[in-house]
Formats: C-alpha cells, structure tokens, sequence
C-alpha cells in the first residue's frame, strides 16, 4: 500500500483539485483513485483533511434527466412529512429529530 503525499492548506499543486473544485468546473472524477490530500490544520482537533484528483482525468458532470429530476424532488417531498402527524413540515425534516418541530417539542409551541 502506497502513502497519499499530503499537501498543507492551499499549497497544492496546479492540476489537482478536490471534488468540490471539481463540481464548480462542471466535472467529476470519473472513477479515478485519489492521489494526494489536503491537510488544513486546526488548533485543538485533528487537521480537515481534503481528497485531491487529477484535473485532467476527471470527466464532464452527466445531465440531470427529466426522471432524475423528478426522483429528486419525490425523495425531497417525502423528507418534508412528519411521520407522526402527517403533515408537510415546510421544511427538511432533520434526521436527528426524525418529526417535525411541533411533535418534537410539543410544550414549546
């Protein structure tokens, strides 16, 4: 097994970015390995670390489909309702909570 070189914050080389540079060029890594890693220090934690791909190796983003598109917004529609009451929070229902506000805090409201 072959160690990652580890970059420091902002030092890595050009042709290299992380997924999210990546995603903001219209791109995708495409199945390639990960080649190097990003390392931001923090002072009383473990250091951030970030995944490095080759720029030139990555491919374009596929386009959403209509079917995709509409799978999406079920599965978003369905994180909307509260199991408990039923009714469409209005917004993401967090997974930490698993119901809506109102349920979860019942003498808060």
């Amino acid at each position: 097994m072959t160690a990652l070189p580890v970059y420091r914050w902002r030092l890595a080389p050009e042709g290299l970015a992380t997924f999210r540079q990546l995603r903001a060029l219209g791109l995708r890594p495409g199945g390639q390995p990960v080649v190097a890693q990003l390392e931001r220090p923090r002072r009383r934690r473990g250091p951030l670390v970030a995944y490095l791909y080759r720029v030139d190796l990555a491919r374009p983003v596929r386009p959403m489909t209509p079917a995709m598109r509409a799978a999406l917004a079920k599965a978003n529609a369905a994180r909307r309702v509260c199991p408990e009451c039923g009714r469409d929070a209005g917004y993401r229902i967090p997974p930490k909570l698993g119901m809506c506000t109102p349920c979860a805090f019942p003498d808060a409201v």
